[in-house]
């Protein structure tokens, strides 16, 4: 139980619009399969845009065996830690950064809480940009506007999309998603299909081998990207499947629907890019649009729909989820009012990027690196926490600064601290010109004889992983007699027919 009194929601409203907030949800709700996790997961990621991510790992440097290796290693490892914290979900059906409490305290969550937004606002005006930037490729390559115009309506009409299908909720989203997981999966076929004649395994197998350090590079590049662009919010998706749901039948299912499609277009796009090495470039001024400029004319306009679909479908579990995380900062609205506030905040960077930004993509992946160092020693915190738990979470507590979760957990606190500041010294900006206010990074490459910042494991970005090792490995150690005191406590007061 919570402080919070319990909603009834009419059968309108369960339909349409989602009224829960950041809120416990009531045993009545509580009515997923594991399995149902597969159709939102997959939806958001069964994007043309995979295809993309071929040029960047390639960029790397890197033969395509080593780049095989390190897209289906990162990817089902990225999704796989997105469904260890899924379980928290289950545990205590509430949003991933409510449940972070427990680990971070009821206050203390707001210093991941912060980042997490961050992360989320900046992933769905990205998804946003690159369906608006697509829209207008498409219509160059069919000889129609694609003018100021022309841009304008696509930014509307997607920014609206993504708004209202997030202001309306989970039960809209999951109706959703399973949709267009259909279409989009269906014409995504087509488009390899059409485009497999261009594959030239002579040339895709003459790429030379890149070092060990290259590799782990692409390995981290491709795991944030990823999972781990969407771990702060796996929970999410599963507060509301039954208690008695199995653990590991959400972490399968978790990491299949997201996995699964990214594999599959990643592994494409390697044999597709590494045979038309002049798609390279395209791609990173407008990763889709570039990948229009292959297809024959009269599949365009489905080509369009599918790739601005799957991307509204990913906007919308991180709008939806980036709404969860302001009001766990204390932002006191309604759920569908947070929703629409980081709806506007969206707009306004997509038309900024669009219409007056000179680049995007470079600023963007330097700004993910930057937030991906602290949102992975996160991670690490989170699911040791999980590990170390035997009980369902005190719901109750996860509100109150005075419950056993108490107001701040400085251990918790000062690892995320610790970890990302020396996950920060072993990354370094690889977009200096671009991103020049971001060159700060690095510091520790030379202290520790690792080359400074020209030498060859700058590239690598080992901070991410170090950063999530550590808020593991620390808070697994450090935390234990914690949460055991935690449970004994909840143990004592707790009904004992009321089972974890």
């Amino acid at each position: 139980m919570t402080d919070n009194p319990p909603t009834t929601l009419t059968i309108t409203e369960r339909a349409l619009v989602e009224v829960n907030g950041i809120e416990v949800i009531e045993e009545s709700e509580r009515t997923a399969r594991p399995s149902d996790l597969f159709w939102p997961w997959f939806a958001a990621n069964v994007s043309v845009f995979g295809m993309s991510y071929a040029a960047f790992v390639y960029g790397f440097g890197i033969s395509f065996a080593q780049a095989v290796v390190v897209a289906v290693v990162g990817v089902v490892l990225s999704f796989f830690l997105c469904g260890v914290i899924a379980i928290a979900g289950k545990r205590g059906s509430a949003p991933t950064m409510v449940l972070s409490r427990a680990a971070f305290g009821v206050d203390g969550q707001k210093v991941p809480g912060v980042v997490s937004w961050l992360v989320s606002i900046g992933w769905e005006t990205f998804l946003a940009i690159m369906a608006v930037l697509a829209t207008a490729t498409v219509f160059r390559e069919l000889g129609w506007a694609d003018g100021t115009a022309t841009k304008v309506i696509a930014t509307l009409v997607v920014t609206a999309l993504i708004v209202l299908a997030s202001v309306a909720g989970y039960h809209t989203i999951m109706r959703l998603q399973s949709v267009l997981t259909w279409v989009t999966g269906a014409i995504t076929i087509v488009y390899i299909a059409m485009t497999l004649h261009l594959v030239d395994l002579s040339t895709v197998t003459l790429r030379e081998s890149g070092s060990t350090e290259s590799v782990i590079g692409a390995l981290v590049m491709v795991m944030t990207g990823f999972g781990l662009g969407w771990i702060n919010i796996a929970a999410d998706w599963s507060r509301y499947q039954k208690r008695s749901a199995s653990g590991a039948a959400i972490v399968f299912w978790n990491t299949l629907g997201g996995a699964l499609p990214v594999v599959l277009l990643v592994g494409y796009g390697l044999l597709l890019v590494g045979s038309r090495p002049d798609l390279e470039e395209g791609i990173a001024n407008d990763p889709i649009g570039t990948l229009a400029t292959i297809l024959p004319t009269w599949f365009l306009v489905p080509f369009l729909l599918a790739a601005v679909l799957a991307l509204v479908s990913g906007a919308v579990l991180g709008i939806y989820s980036s709404g969860l995380t302001l009001l766990s900062l204390g932002v006191d609205i309604p759920r569908p009012a947070a929703a629409g506030l980081d709806g506007l905040i969206l707009t306004a960077g997509t038309i900024w990027v669009v219409f007056f930004a000179e680049s995007f993509l470079a600023p963007f992946q330097s700004f993910l690196i930057t937030l991906g160092v602290p949102l992975a020693a996160w991670a690490g915190i989170l699911m040791a926490d999980i590990a170390l738990r035997r009980r369902s979470y005190d719901e109750r507590a996860l509100f109150d600064v005075g419950g056993r979760y108490g107001a701040w957990d400085w251990t918790s606190v000062g690892t995320m601290v610790v970890a990302s500041v020396i996950g920060w010294g072993l990354v370094i900006n690889l977009f200096a010109d671009a991103a020049s206010w971001n060159n700060w990074q690095g510091y520790l490459l030379g202290p520790l004889g690792l080359g400074g910042r020209e030498g060859t494991w700058a590239y690598a970005n080992v901070g991410v992983l170090v950063a999530l090792v550590l808020g593991f490995v620390v808070t697994y150690a450090a935390r234990r007699a914690t949460v055991r005191r935690q449970e004994a406590g909840q143990a004592r007061t707790e009904d004992p027919a009321v089972a974890p």
